[in-house]
C-alpha cells in the first residue's frame, strides 16, 4: 500500500528514519514495477544545513527541493550518478531525504542505477505519481543504526558531525 500524502508533509529527521523498511517503486515505460527495500537515508535540512543544496538558496537545480513535500529530486552528482531523494515537508522549506541504500544496491548511485530512476523522474508528486512512488507492507527494521552523512566535505564541521544518517543491516 503506497504511503500517505500527510507522510511526507513531516520534517526530515523524523522522515528519514521512518523511510527504512519502506518499498521504493519505480514503474518502467514497458508496465515493468521494479521494487526496493530502503535500507539507508540521509537527512538534508534547509537553509541552514550546510551540505544541502539549498544552503545557498534556490537555483534551477534544486528548485524541487522548495516544493511541497511528496516531490521527487534527482540530481546529477560528480558527472556520472544521478542520486535521489524524497523531498519532504513544507512547501519553501527545504528539506530532502537522499535514498542512500536499498537492499541488493548500498550507495545511492548504486540504489538509483538498480532501481533505474534518473533526471527523467526528477519533480515527480510521489503522492499521486503512479511511475515513482513509496509503499509500506508493514515491515520495521530489527535494529536501525546512526552515523554521520557521507561525502559531504564542503559542509561546516558542524554539520558533518550530525548523525542524520540511518541504516540497517540488510
Amino acid at each position: 500500500m503506497k504511503i500517505s500524502p500527510e507522510f511526507y508533509a513531516q520534517d526530515v529527521l523524523d522522515a528519514a528514519p521512518a523511510l527504512l523498511g519502506k518499498i521504493l517503486c519505480h514503474k518502467l515505460s514497458d508496465g515493468t514495477v521494479l521494487r526496493g527495500r530502503i535500507c539507508e537515508t540521509e537527512a538534508y535540512r534547509g537553509t541552514e544545513d550546510t551540505a544541502c543544496h539549498a544552503s545557498r538558496g534556490k537555483t534551477p537545480r534544486n528548485a524541487v527541493m522548495f516544493q511541497p513535500g511528496g516531490a521527487s529530486y534527482v540530481y546529477l552528482c560528480y558527472g556520472m550518478h544521478e542520486l535521489f531523494n524524497v523531498v519532504v515537508g513544507d512547501e519553501d522549506d527545504p528539506q530532502a531525504v537522499l535514498i542512500r541504500g536499498v537492499e541488493g544496491a548500498i550507495g545511492p548511485g548504486r540504489a538509483t542505477k538498480k532501481m533505474q530512476i534518473t533526471r527523467a523522474q526528477n519533480g515527480l508528486d510521489m503522492r499521486s505519481s503512479d511511475v515513482l512512488w513509496i509503499e509500506d507492507d508493514g515491515f520495521v527494521p530489527a535494529e536501525t543504526l546512526l552515523g554521520t552523512r557521507v561525502g559531504i566535505g564542503s559542509a561546516s564541521e558542524e554539520d558533518q558531525a550530525k548523525l542524520w544518517r540511518w541504516y540497517y543491516s540488510a
